[in-house]
């Protein structure tokens, strides 16, 4: 099976200062439909989580230095979750982030590197 890191875009925030109760608890609804989907279909969930708003983030510049609070002003996604997931059939596993996706937020799916494919790794460095 192959590793995938299924990421949650947009703004988070928005589940605890925009949407209510009723909302979130739909919200939520779908989410645990999504995992139990792939479960029904053969993926596995290997982790995840979800993130706490951008009013928590600390910011390390590329390069290094302080860090810094918050996003920058210019950001307009984060990262509000995501989940790991092993598979056989990447195109089944998209079709299932359509679940997650209709609640109005972006998602990446990414396939992660394996050790091998890591250039310090013996044999390493070539692309599975």
């Amino acid at each position: 099976m192959t590793e995938y890191v299924v990421l949650i875009t947009g703004n988070p925030d928005r589940w605890w200062t925009t949407m209510s109760e009723e909302q979130r608890r739909a919200g939520y609804a779908e989410y645990n439909r999504f995992g139990e989907e792939l479960g029904k279909r053969g993926h596995r969930i290997t982790g995840g989580a979800e993130l706490h708003g951008s009013s928590d983030l600390k910011l390390i510049p590329p390069g290094g230095g302080p860090a810094t609070d918050g996003p920058f002003a210019e950001t307009t996604e984060q990262v509000g979750g995501f989940y790991q997931v092993e598979t056989d059939d990447l195109d089944d596993l998209v079709e299932c982030c359509q679940i997650i996706a209709a609640l109005g937020d972006g998602i990446q799916v990414r396939r992660t590197v394996t050790p091998q494919e890591r250039p310090d790794a013996p044999g390493g460095g070539e692309p599975s």
